[in-house]
């Protein structure tokens, strides 16, 4: 079983998000089944040099994009087990950051093109193309179009994962056209055309033979007209091959047991645990103390994330005896904000903007619990890195946090966090305070606390699901190559 995962970013690499966390550990997780599982990305200037060194370049060739034929270099390389092949154009792809070009269309429309010209040098034939998002949404429509008949995908099929529907590739219908090199009858209703716009995300949707999104409820809600981003009767047409599979992390490389950037290895100790908090504190201008409850959040700082219900109830919460922790950049109107709190409480709130790993290790580490109150979240890492390292998750019930985090049930002792149903401030504030409740509860939030350390939270299941995806694929192709020709 050979899989080419096609992606804008994964980890070691290249990393914006949760999808390169996904596109670099699941393939590990995957060739631990015995799948062949490889990675193909654009080769940024951000790839560390640590990295491009160990890289060769096993071919050149052309691609053509629109009227142009533009120069692609291939390269390959082994890292942790996994083999990656970067595509090399230095002027699409030499730049500061990742995203964000006025040419973006054009840049991610040559990878889409490069990625069907480089399977003719990979030595290695894909049975299924694992494609991610947007930027790489063009690949099953080719598949299925410009390439149905090219011997380098002969029988090959795709899988499309979809990890923020809200992000869609949307471009001018002439300038799509010119770039893909594809006529008018590919940009109807039926095809590539949306609300007069041409769609690349809808590509892989109407396109791939299957379709995957990073947790069950995320699936279903997507199908619905609120969450379904002008996309939704697409999915619901699309539903018999649609499957929702929550993602994992890396549990080895997130370890409160082996994670240098900590100081006091622990694994359900809150003992060792609540010496890493006295850390966090201290490192941060906090009062020190073991029974203050410490919230953390290591998040974008964007409405999508729910920072206008913390907002809304920061300083209510505030008269509490609680200690808030915030990393994280985004909308300018919430920096100001934190940092205005955090002037106004300076003994209970510390804000850190921007993004620093390490910092973001240690407030998982320190924090007692941790808060989620998004608007929407198709899976969400945070809340399992939270339960990794044993702070409790604090979330609307929404997407991936539905799934992976359970209220806790003080009559009968299951659940492993705290969740409120509506997109309400006082429904979080009130969570929020029930949290802290049980917090002073020793052997109530000890419970808590080992009920979350129950959870599989590594790839090992996720895993088990996408080779079903593509196993299920794969029969399907084998039982059309056994007809007879008649």
């Amino acid at each position: 079983m050979n899989i080419l995962f096609a992606t804008s970013e994964a980890v070691p690499l290249a990393k914006t998000g949760g999808l390169a966390d996904v596109a670099g550990a699941l393939p590990k997780a995957l060739r631990q089944r015995g799948v062949d599982a490889r990675v193909v990305l654009p080769k940024y200037a951000e790839i560390k040099a640590e990295y491009t060194e160990q890289f060769e370049r096993i071919a050149e060739f052309t691609v053509g994009v629109g009227w142009r034929l533009q120069y692609c270099g291939l390269l390959k390389a082994e890292i942790d087990g996994v083999i990656y092949y970067l595509i090399d154009n230095e002027f699409y792809f030499k730049r500061k950051g990742l995203y964000g070009y006025g040419d973006d269309a054009e840049r991610f429309v040559f990878f889409c093109l490069a990625v069907m010209e480089a399977a003719r040098y990979m030595e290695f034939h894909p049975d299924i193309v694992h494609c991610h998002d947007w930027q790489t949404g063009l690949i099953p429509f080719l598949l299925k179009t410009k390439h149905a008949l090219d011997p380098a995908w002969a029988y090959a099929k795709s899988v499309f994962t979809i990890h923020n529907l809200k992000y869609q590739g949307l471009f001018a219908i002439d300038l799509l056209k010119d770039l893909i090199g594809v006529g008018d009858d590919m940009f109807q209703a039926g095809s590539l055309e949306f609300h007069g716009a041409g769609s690349c995300m809808k590509g892989g949707l109407l396109y791939g033979d299957k379709l995957t999104t990073v947790s069950g409820s995320y699936a279903e809600e997507i199908q619905t007209e609120y969450y379904g981003e002008r996309l939704d009767s697409l999915l619901r047409y699309r539903s018999g091959d649609l499957i929702g599979i929550v993602n994992g992390i890396d549990d080895e490389l997130f370890d409160p047991m082996n994670d240098p950037a900590i100081i006091a290895p622990y694994r359900n100790s809150l003992a060792r645990k609540r010496r890493n908090k006295l850390e966090l504190q201290l490192e941060l201008g906090l009062p020190q103390s073991e029974t203050v409850p410490l919230v953390g959040i290591v998040s974008r700082l964007v409405e999508q994330k729910g920072f206008d219900l913390i907002e809304a109830t920061f300083d209510e919460l505030l008269e509490e005896d609680i200690q808030f922790v915030i990393l994280g950049s985004g909308e300018e109107r919430y920096e100001r904000f934190l940092q205005d709190a955090a002037h106004r409480h300076p003994g209970k709130v510390a804000v850190w903007l921007g993004y620093d790993d390490g910092l973001a290790r240690r407030i998982y580490a320190g924090s007692d619990m941790f808060a989620m109150p998004s608007q929407f979240e198709p899976c969400g890492l945070s809340q399992l890195l939270a339960l990794r390292y044993r702070s409790v998750p604090i979330v609307r019930e929404t997407g991936g946090l539905k799934d992976t985090v359970h209220a806790y049930n003080e009559y009968t002792g299951e659940g492993n966090g705290f969740s409120f149903t509506h997109y309400n401030a006082h429904d979080y504030m009130n969570t929020v305070r029930r949290a802290v409740t049980f917090y002073h509860n020793e052997e109530a939030w000890k419970q808590i606390v080992e009920n979350g350390a129950k959870d599989d939270l590594s790839w090992n299941r996720s895993a088990k699901a996408y080779v079903s995806v593509y196993s299920e694929l794969l029969a399907h192709r084998k039982e059309r190559e056994a007809w007879p020709v008649i």
